[in-house]
């Protein structure tokens, strides 16, 4: 049985197609780290998506298959809490290591990592992330139930922070104490339901607001990851389309302003100091780490990068506004 095969016997199994049914199956591109297909059937239209053992990158990375479950999980809650927010699970069959979610269009939900790379920075809609993000962290902060559900440490640690944190100390030894702090930091402080990859590329631009993708990195622990995960996005697109680094840099004031606003279950003065303290190391990482961005390839815009976070993980910031004003500085803003 090859592989198609062995979809549509899954998608017969699970009702999604009749037995007389044979639809077209579109492998999608774009991740890295699942499966993704578009099926057509008729007129009907879905996506399906199964975790990887190995990650499709060039170093050897291994991550936990359940993380299909985690994601499932993470898009009933949010569903739940902010309908527009996610896409529509149509069949959960995690315990097989796939489920089926709506398929959304890109000509009514761009990607907005694609808008960014055409150079259209808006920074209200970069505000509508934030708050979002923030109402998310809120309505799940404190919870025994989201703590319980989401005790998924075993996939969190090697997808973020070894293969982010851990794997940059090793090629950076003179960080290697202040990566491995944070890395104890973050994997210490439980509070939230976290996404774990809040980045352009897993967010469309829906009509009624964002909408997050991608959620197999879901944890219940530091929400000062998320903002700073995405920040950093921010901060490296100044890199991939320097003509725009001033409305790049808007769109982190305006999501880093719009979140700390709706901080609520703890002082804001305190996510804030963590946040900017993973800010450097996460900005390291792209360029030194698993996982490297694809569009920072010249010698001397990594340099750049570890010119900004090198100093930063040794003498840590304790706002946001810091670490912007250094890579202002650093890209001639």
């Amino acid at each position: 049985m090859n592989a198609e095969q062995e979809w549509l016997a899954a998608f017969r199994r699970a009702g999604l197609i009749a037995a007389d049914e044979t639809p077209s199956i579109e492998p999608l591109t774009g991740g890295v780290s699942s499966d993704i297909v578009l099926v057509h059937c008729g007129e009907r239209r879905f996506c399906v998506k199964r975790a990887l053992p190995r990650l499709k990158v060039t170093v050897e990375w291994h991550a936990p298959v359940e993380r299909n479950r985690s994601e499932a999980d993470w898009f009933a809650v949010v569903g739940q809490l902010l309908p527009r927010a996610v896409p529509r699970i149509i069949a959960d069959h995690a315990h097989e290591g796939w489920f089926a979610m709506e398929y959304l269009p890109p000509a009514q939900y761009p990607l907005w990592k694609t808008q960014l790379r055409d150079g259209q920075a808006d920074a209200a809609f970069a505000a509508s992330v934030g708050q979002a993000l923030a109402c998310i962290h809120a309505a799940t902060a404190g919870r025994a139930d989201m703590a319980q559900r989401f005790a998924t440490e075993q996939i969190f640690f090697p997808i973020r922070l070894e293969a982010y944190l851990l794997a940059t100390s090793e090629k950076h030894p003179e960080c290697a104490a202040p990566l491995r702090a944070l890395v104890q930091r973050t994997g210490a402080t439980r509070c939230a339901l976290v996404h774990g990859d809040v980045s352009p590329k897993n967010i469309l631009r829906g009509p009624q607001g964002p909408v997050f993708l991608d959620a197999e990195c879901a944890w219940y622990g530091d929400p000062a990851f998320d903002l700073a995960f995405c920040l950093n996005h921010m901060l490296l697109k100044c890199l991939w389309r320097p003509a725009h680094a001033a409305a790049f840099l808007a769109c982190f004031d305006a999501l880093a302003a719009a979140y700390l606003d709706g901080v609520d279950w703890e002082p804001r003065t305190c996510l804030e100091e963590r946040s900017a303290r993973l800010l450097p190391g996460l900005f390291l990482a792209r360029v030194d780490g698993k996982s490297p961005v694809e569009y920072v390839t010249q010698a001397a815009q990594k340099q750049q990068v570890r010119a900004l976070a090198v100093p930063l993980l040794q003498a840590p910031p304790q706002r946001l506004a810091q670490v912007r004003a250094a890579w202002a500085k650093e890209i001639g803003l």
